[in-house]
Order: structure tokens, then C-alpha cells, then sequence
């Protein structure tokens, strides 16, 4: 089924509430809600607010999908909070949320980008991968318990 024309817009505040629901909705379904994604859910400007992006897929009215580049600080950001609704899935609106991420990361003058993520979610791994992300060995213990993939990012030159 063809949908409308989707655009990537910034974060607003008036969308928080629209973050915090599409993030809940895959971590409902596949995962917990750990206490470090309440925080993030429940404070989205605050990633603005210490140098990372907030985008948003917009669908007419509808936000759709979201996607975070949170600042670690010096120049490290992490890629988080991806998720496309249910029903708009399959339309590529994920892989448009990830490339506007990392024309942010590079606005931001970012040095490193890694993500994390689970193995069951094959077809955002698959997504990651295309994009230019590998798989690589986390130093440090992560803030999520689900997270049992670490990839960075690694731009084919």
C-alpha cells in the first residue's frame, strides 16, 4: 500500500510525546523498558540540549519513526532510539531516519558513532550494516541489559 510522502523534520517539543510512544511501542514488543530508556523517553530535549539530533519521519500529520544521535561527549555519539511505527514499516522510512542521522553526526563534527542493539532485530542489523556500520567488541560495560551487539560506524571510503 502506498503512503504519503514522508519528510524527516528536527525535533520539537510538541512531538515528545510522539517520541516517547514509538520508542515504547518496539520496546514493549521485543524487550523492558530499562531504566536508562525511561530516562531518554521522558527528557528527549535534553539530547538536544548536550549536542547530539533528534529527527523525526513525518507522514502528513503523523510522526512516524524517530532517531536519535545522543553526544557521549569529545566527539563520541551514539545512534539510538531508532524505531518506524508498525504499520509504516517496509517503506524505507528507517533507512532515511539513519542517513539523516549520520549527515548529523558529521554536522555535529562527531569523531565516533557506534550503536547498540539485540540480534533478534535481523532487519535493523541488516539496515546498520548497509549503512556502514560493523560489528565490533564493546570496551565497556553498556547501559542496556538487552544489548548483545555493538557496532560502529565505519564509512566505506
Amino acid at each position: 500500500m502506498p503512503i504519503a510522502p514522508v519528510e524527516i523534520i528536527p525535533f520539537e517539543s510538541r512531538y515528545a510525546g510522539d517520541f516517547k510512544r514509538l520508542n515504547l511501542e518496539w520496546l514493549e514488543k521485543y524487550f523492558e523498558i530499562e531504566a536508562v530508556d525511561a530516562e531518554v523517553l521522558s527528557q528527549p530535549h535534553l539530547i538536544i540540549e548536550q549536542g547530539g539530533a533528534l529527527l523525526l519521519a513525518r507522514c502528513g500529520d503523523e510522526i512516524v519513526g524517530t532517531c536519535a544521535v545522543i553526544h557521549e561527549g569529545d566527539g563520541h555519539f551514539e545512534v539510538s532510539k531508532t524505531s518506524v511505527t508498525a504499520s509504516f514499516q517496509g517503506h524505507g522510512i528507517g533507512r532515511r531516519l539513519l542517513l539523516a542521522a549520520l549527515d548529523a553526526f558529521k554536522e555535529l563534527g562527531g569523531k565516533e558513532l557506534y550503536l547498540e542493539t539485540n540480534s533478534v532485530l535481523t532487519s535493523a542489523i541488516a539496515l546498520y550494516e548497509s549503512a556502514g556500520f560493523v560489528h565490533a567488541q564493546r570496551l565497556t560495560p553498556s547501559p542496556y541489559a538487552r544489548a548483545n551487539v555493538y557496532m560502529e560506524y565505519r564509512p566505506r571510503a
